[in-house]
């Protein structure tokens, strides 16, 4: 199997590939957000868009590397999936293995650190035909299904049982790493224990879109790591291809989804309000531009109280520090604070940038653009958004965070 490593947003240099190779590439590069181009002395270049990862498909092996480090990634997306503080110590392991093979080590490892006091274990309502009466009995299904003859008999009945959805979350995620072809000895004798410790466990299919929450409280807390981690990997690892016949095996995670859903996510915490008031793109009434409602807006995150909006914001992963701020982007944050009737906005770039404010002329509306460095640690970033937490609060309360730097 070949394998292609590529940076995230890098051209690479020419490559040479077969037509197999090509077409392959090709039917995947939506998939990928892949582009390719005719190299100038022969061959094509790859140039990766925002998704990183690895991908293999055919025979084709896709490493897309991430501009931040595997571990910085991976505890950024555990924060913004279910709030887990991973650091990145948790996934640097010894052999600096593939992607795939850091989340197997690290499952491996939190599975053991969770089952070490027993699996856990829940109620779980069953609703049977039995010839002995256990739970309540289900009148109504008995007559009709039985037409009055005593046995068998319709039954509910609550089953303290290890067939809950944590466990089935970890070994659904074990079998979505075991397809991935990992490399790590270790990895692969990590992932074989956890389907052997979860054999009696239902083996469920959890489409990435449609991966449930689960509650966490004190007689389950033991499990959040290796639940939170279980729940990353399904939510990311299968894709089906574009081909629709050949289903490729890999972990994706597309960086603007990644960035969006970490800052909204560590805002609303740092904040300390709830996910009602501080709210996703995905929890935001209907909001459109034009009075006949036909232009629709969906900001990154939104302040909202009493039905009413009293802060907007977009998270941009695009590093800005030595260039100007895309128009399209303050013409967008426009759009927004016109239709929500707000004074200001927020936009919110990935990277180092210097904080500016636009007053757009002839309104009294304003457009604040601030970064968020994600090459450092977790603490440290969670500490960064601590300090767009206070400009947050500023605009909600119609104020801009400083001094005008710039107007439009």
């Amino acid at each position: 199997m070949r394998q292609l490593d590529l940076q995230e947003y890098q051209q690479s240099g020419p490559l040479t590939l077969s037509s197999a190779e090509l077409e392959s590439l090709v039917s995947e590069s939506r998939n990928l957000g892949l582009s390719i181009a005719p190299a100038e002395d022969g061959g094509y270049r790859l140039t990766p868009g925002s998704k990183v990862g690895a991908v293999e498909f055919d025979n084709l092996s896709v490493l897309i590397r991430p501009k931040i480090g595997i571990p910085q990634l991976l505890s950024l997306a555990c924060y913004a999936i279910g709030r887990v503080r991973f650091q990145e110590k948790d996934f640097k392991f010894p052999e600096e293995p593939a992607l795939a093979d850091v989340l197997a080590l690290a499952l491996a490892r939190y599975a053991r650190m969770a089952f070490a006091r027993g699996l856990l274990h829940g109620y779980r309502v069953e609703e049977e035909a039995l010839h002995t009466v256990r739970g309540r009995i289900r009148f109504d299904e008995q007559m009709q299904r039985r037409f009055g003859i005593p046995l068998p008999v319709e039954v509910r009945y609550d089953d303290f049982t290890d067939d809950i959805l944590e466990n089935r979350l970890v070994k659904a995620a074990a079998y979505r790493l075991i397809n991935m072809r990992l490399r790590s000895p270790k990895a692969r004798v990590g992932m074989g224990w956890i389907a052997g410790m979860l054999d009696n466990v239902s083996l469920r299919e959890f489409p990435p879109k449609d991966v449930p929450e689960v509650r966490f409280d004190r007689l389950n807390d033991h499990y959040r790591r290796v639940v939170e981690l279980s729940r990353l990997i399904l939510r990311h690892s299968a894709f089906q291809s574009s081909r629709g016949t050949v289903r490729a095996s890999g972990f994706l995670v597309d960086m603007n989804v990644l960035f969006q859903e970490f800052v909204t996510v560590a805002l609303r915490d740092a904040l300390g309000v709830s996910e009602n008031t501080f709210r996703s793109d995905k929890k935001i009434p209907r909001v459109t531009l034009d009075q006949a409602g036909s232009i629709k807006l969906e900001p990154d995150f939104s302040w909202w109280e009493s039905g009413k909006c009293k802060f907007v914001g977009d998270a941009k992963y695009k590093d800005i520090a030595e260039r100007a701020v895309p128009e399209s982007d303050i013409y967008q944050m426009l759009a927004y604070v016109t239709a929500l009737n707000l004074r200001g906005g927020m936009l919110i770039y990935a990277g180092e940038a210097d904080t500016a404010i636009y007053h757009i002329r002839n309104t009294d509306k304003t457009i604040e653009v601030a970064s968020l460095d994600i090459s450092g640690t977790l603490d440290d970033i969670l500490a960064n958004v601590g300090g767009l937490a206070y400009k947050v609060r500023r605009l909600r309360q119609g104020a801009p965070t400083a001094l005008a730097t710039a107007s439009s």
